[in-house]
């Protein structure tokens, strides 16, 4: 959260759709199919990176995949005594919450979860409510992903401004 805000050109945008498109790409044919210097291509990545608008080049694991084919978002009210930092430390302990935010309006944080089957996630909701600190849960099930997690529409849009 605490980035800087970059400035987008279109080299820029192009730059990252290829990589999100194709992670595993060297420096190398980037620079040939952006038809740009290698030293150009890496200086724009360090730039980037340094700057925080890329944030990692790790695999993207499909929780399905790996046999967590339950998705949810759980909002939770805490009691404000535990404060949202403990609470946080107790989620991430459980490797099944896969995000949680700070939120406005009637819960104070919100997660997505995943779980192996409906009595799985019963069994992680558990294990997120257990703790003293979490006064009441709010469960919705994902039923199906219409647009997944995306940032390449965004970075388009981000240079052309």
């Amino acid at each position: 959260m605490g980035e800087q805000t970059v400035q987008l050109d279109a080299l820029d945008a192009r730059l990252i759709a290829m990589l999100a498109a194709e992670p595993r790409i060297g420096v190398l044919e980037l620079s040939r199919r952006l038809a740009v210097a290698r030293g150009t291509v890496q200086a724009r990545l360090d730039k980037l990176i340094a700057r925080g608008a890329i944030k990692g080049f790790g695999p993207e694991v499909s929780p399905e995949a790996i046999g967590f084919g339950v998705m949810s978002f759980v909002t939770l009210e805490i009691s404000q005594r535990y404060g949202h930092d403990a609470v946080a430390g107790h989620l991430a302990e459980i490797p099944e919450v896969l995000e949680a935010h700070t939120i406005t309006g009637s819960g104070d944080i919100l997660c997505r979860i995943v779980a192996r089957s409906n009595a799985d996630l019963q069994r992680v909701i558990d294990q997120i409510v257990g703790y003293e600190g979490i006064v009441r849960a709010h469960t919705i099930i994902a039923l199906a992903e219409l647009i997944p997690y995306r940032t390449v529409p965004l970075v388009r849009s981000a240079s052309q401004a």
